[in-house]
């Protein structure tokens, strides 16, 4: 069927208003998302039969959706960039036959990982640290087992979620992240505490809670494919044509890349957490053995709240991105470079205020209050130097998705692979050695400082490609003027 809907406002509406329009509601979806995790981790620290334990179980399980959400971003976010260069460029078949290809692989995907995750759930977990004492392995297997089961759901409502906004329904995606996210924080209660009549569930409730909003997001995903606005989709558009995933994969691996190396350092931090937190006076006893994992965790997800807002704004602006730079407006793609990376530095700066000044009141959320001063003192401490640095890793969020956007893949990927392989990964290994558990804690801001000299570089060169392609545009106009016909 043909196109019901345009999206040539895209080349003509001011890009300040085109940005709100998609990043806000991208925000919000993307907030809510991370909000999963977290609010399962408040839950849990604050029932006193689960506390720390609890949340270094949660931590520990944490890479794994992460992992997750990398194959979903990478299908979701690579089809929403190239469906909206088809749609710049009027191609409404191949953007129909796009997303049809994207639907199959994530519900392949998701239904392969969740079987990876339940055949491995022993090894992965032990890889993630958790087997820093015998209570906390167990509550992550519990927990994990029950996650792993709700991965298909969280792979298609995720990867369906940019493709939604590609579609011209940006606020449609927000809203179903969203009602997946109430329905976990109206679950998760009922289930942990046991409120009205319900058995306390432990870690069980808390998965089962998420996985029911994983669930109903899903759902409405389904909903609107089968009412979509601007592309409307048959039978025919559901295949796996290796050529079409060839050209969008390559755009979506860099975010694959980036949650795959975000997961790698983020085992690596919890290993080295663990293995420099067995060697501290305090965090040796183990009463108290729990504490570092637990607590950086917290400071993890409190970033995810963050870094959810810097990916918004970046993921969000795809759709415009890409459909003027298949419009041959590197005008407006400039503009927009401007605006995005302003952008992201102002909510970095806002982010390190908050952290910087409120760390005891953001770290009482988490059940500080159950737990012993030396819980709260790590606490204050990872919080004011594991963010230190969050404007440069906000610009350098929106810099690799921009890179993404107008068909850079290569350079996004390389940038990522520095930040997160390179740098995130040895820093830890590394810092340690001279700085005991402390240098845990600075890995994080060193690996942000050395990305931020790369990002500089590439950024002087993006602007200076977009400056030569307006310059060449403007020649052939010259030389070829537009006809008028009467």
């Amino acid at each position: 069927m043909g196109q019901t809907k345009t999206t040539s406002y895209l080349e003509t509406e001011k890009i300040g208003t085109l940005m709100r329009k998609y990043s806000i509601p991208c925000i919000i979806s993307m907030v809510v998302g991370a909000l999963y995790n977290i609010v399962d981790q408040i839950f849990i620290a604050n029932a006193d039969y689960l506390g720390s334990y609890g949340n270094a179980a949660n931590t520990v399980v944490y890479p794994i959706t992460v992992l997750a959400l990398g194959i979903a971003v990478m299908i979701g976010d690579g089809g929403a960039a190239y469906v909206g260069a088809c749609l710049g460029r009027k191609d409404m078949d191949t953007a129909r036959r796009s997303i049809g290809n994207a639907i199959l692989l994530n519900v392949i995907c998701g239904f392969v990982l969740m079987c990876l995750y339940l055949i491995f759930n022993d090894s992965i977990i032990a890889l993630c640290g958790g087997t820093v004492n015998a209570e906390t392995y167990s509550l992550a297997k519990e927990y994990f087992f029950w996650i792993s089961l709700g991965i298909p759901f969280y792979i298609f409502g995720q990867g369906m979620n940019p493709l939604i906004r590609s579609d011209g329904s940006p606020k449609f995606a927000m809203a179903a992240t969203v009602l997946g996210a109430v329905t976990n924080i109206v679950l998760d209660p009922i289930m942990i505490y046991g409120l009205f009549g319900c058995p306390k569930m432990g870690m069980m409730g808390a998965a089962i809670a998420t996985v029911a909003g994983q669930i109903l997001t899903a759902a409405l995903s389904v909903w609107y494919l089968c009412h979509m606005k601007v592309i409307r989709l048959d039978w025919k558009c559901f295949g796996l044509w290796g050529s079409l995933m060839r050209k969008f994969l390559t755009l979506g691996v860099t975010s694959f890349l980036t949650q795959i190396a975000l997961v790698i350092s983020m085992a690596t931090v919890n290993n080295m957490c663990t293995k420099y937190g067995a060697l501290d006076a305090i965090f040796s006893q183990e009463e108290y053995s729990q504490i570092p994992l637990a607590v950086l965790g917290i400071v993890m997800k409190f970033f995810g709240i963050a870094i959810s807002i810097g990916t918004g704004i970046a993921a969000g602006s795809i759709p415009v991105v890409s459909y003027n730079i298949g419009a041959k407006r590197n005008d407006r793609a400039k503009q927009l470079f401007t605006y995005l990376i302003a952008t992201e530095l102002g909510v970095g700066i806002v982010a390190l205020l908050i952290v910087e000044v409120f760390p005891q009141t953001l770290i009482g959320i988490f059940g500080a209050a159950n737990e012993s001063q030396h819980y709260t003192q790590f606490a204050v401490r990872c919080f004011r130097i594991y963010l230190c640095t969050m404007p440069l890793c906000m610009m350098n969020k929106g810099v690799f998705i921009y890179l993404q956007a107008i068909g850079k893949p290569v350079a996004s990927i390389s940038i990522t692979m520095a930040r997160e392989i390179l740098f995130g990964v040895a820093l830890p290994i590394l810092l340690p050695l001279i700085w005991g558990l402390d240098g845990v804690l600075y890995s994080f801001p060193a690996a942000d400082f050395l990305a931020t000299c790369i990002s500089i570089a590439v950024i002087i060169n993006t602007y200076r490609e977009l400056n030569d392609k307006m310059e060449k545009r403007s020649q052939r106009n010259l030389e070829f003027p537009a006809t008028t016909v009467n």
